[in-house]
């Protein structure tokens, strides 16, 4: 099969998707839209309430915001306390959690088949109907502080944020998912609650399932969970626009940025832009970053871990979203190591811009990432956040068989070149540790 796309304004689109499961989709008049993948002989469901808002949707009072809400949302309703909520699913020993990300935030469940109404009653209570109490308003606010400190303790945390602020610079994106103590501790309860009433209506929600789902009666349980908690469905809407999947222009934020910590390991990324989320090179991208610094095989890990010992964690990463990107290489080693560790990190994509990789390393990178992404969808919840992704991001629908075929396709030159334009970007370092800047200025471009 090809790529399903997914229009807008179709109300209804079915089809079987690789191993024999059962994709659809609904439009409902409201503008809610649900999709759904049945997997035949599973014994659970997955299941999630999306709407596509993050941090980076945020204006200046609501800093913040969308990180504080998706907190308050378990804190009570009009009918349930947090314990209720907690009981609930505890209840049928199913588990929930949540996710802020830049650019969508999720609600979601996994529970056994028979207590899918449990789940989407439950998340839809919570979604629609949340007091957004101002005492309990207050008390979440140390909690959310705590959090942040807690990232602030962990220097891997510390360097990513810093990089994606280094690359992006004043796009939105590269602001922190979480806030800062600062916009936490002046964000209101009324710019919150603004931020929720506009946010999250019907027209803004996907909501999606895999497992042992039947579609109808998914439909039937959103429905009923969503009126019940007040929201009129009988109100016709369009579902919002997705957002335009286009590059922007982006003025990077600083060559080289250290922060003085004074800890044992010193955290190193090196990189620049990447490629956005719909980039048709994406997977010269997955061959790239599998060959340069993705497992045990790759060249970063091998020239650096094994070959020379001077490091314990090290890997390539792009990070994709709808209009920017970051590409890094990361490391973590002795302060000492810093400028040796660094120089052979850009030296390995160096080596790979100016002769390319091997057939054998092209070959085990296709045979890496076909196996891996065949034991990611063997998970329920996997298959969820791809039909979530699929609506909310691009639009379309790839089929683990497509998706495979399009890395068997990847040719040698495809990501020789790609090597090549990523070392034509402008380049950041970041660096948390006790390191001084002087040890990175030759790097910098």
């Amino acid at each position: 099969m090809t790529e399903i796309i997914l229009p807008l304004e179709q109300s209804d689109l079915s089809f079987t998707a690789s191993g024999g499961s059962s994709v659809r989709r609904s439009v409902l008049p409201s503008g809610v839209r649900i999709l759904s993948e049945q997997v035949p002989a599973s014994q659970s469901v997955s299941v999630s309430f999306s709407v596509a808002v993050g941090s980076r949707d945020e204006t200046n009072n609501h800093f913040g915001s969308t990180h504080f809400l998706e907190h308050l949302l378990f804190k009570g309703t009009k009918k349930r306390t947090a314990m209720d909520i907690a009981v609930a699913f505890d209840s049928v020993g199913g588990s929930s959690n949540a996710s802020t990300g830049k650019e969508h935030t999720s609600y979601y469940a996994k529970v056994s088949h028979r207590a899918l109404p449990i789940a989407v009653e439950v998340i839809a209570d919570m979604l629609t109907s949340s007091l957004l109490d101002e005492t309990e308003f207050e008390n979440e606010r140390p909690v959310i502080l705590e959090e942040l400190a807690m990232n602030d303790d962990d220097p891997q945390d510390v360097v990513h944020e810093a990089f994606s602020t280094a690359v992006l610079g004043d796009h939105p994106l590269g602001r922190p998912i979480g806030g800062t103590i600062e916009t936490i501790s002046a964000v209101s309860r009324d710019a919150v609650w603004e931020h929720y009433q506009k946010n999250y209506r019907p027209q803004d929600l996907v909501v999606a399932a895999a497992g042992n789902v039947d579609h109808q009666e998914l439909i039937q349980l959103v429905e009923k969970g969503l009126s019940e908690a007040g929201w009129d469905l009988g109100l016709a809407a369009k579902p919002v626009p997705r957002r335009l999947l286009h590059p922007a222009k982006i003025n990077r934020g600083t060559k080289l940025a250290v922060i003085h910590r004074p800890i044992s390991q010193v955290n190193i990324l090196v990189g620049s832009e990447g490629l956005f989320v719909d980039d048709p090179r994406r997977y010269a991208m997955g061959v790239l970053n599998t060959v340069l610094g993705g497992g045990m095989s790759s060249r970063l890990f091998q020239e650096i871990r094994e070959r020379r010992g001077l490091a314990y964690s090290v890997y390539s990463f792009n990070q994709g979203y709808s209009d920017a990107s970051t590409f890094g290489l990361y490391a973590g080693c002795a302060p000492a190591k810093a400028e040796e560790v660094t120089a052979l990190m850009i030296q390995e994509l160096e080596k790979i811009a100016e002769t390319g990789i091997t057939v054998g390393e092209l070959s085990l990178a296709k045979g890496n990432i076909s196996g891996s992404l065949a034991l990611k969808f063997e998970s329920n919840q996997a298959r969820m956040s791809r039909l979530a992704s699929a609506e909310i991001v691009a639009g379309e629908f790839i089929d683990l068989d497509d998706t495979v075929a399009r890395f068997d396709s990847v040719e040698l030159s495809e990501v020789q070149q790609l090597a090549q334009d990523l070392l034509s970007k402008n380049r950041s370092i970041v660096a948390v540790g006790d390191v001084t800047e002087t040890m990175f200025d030759k790097f910098v471009n």
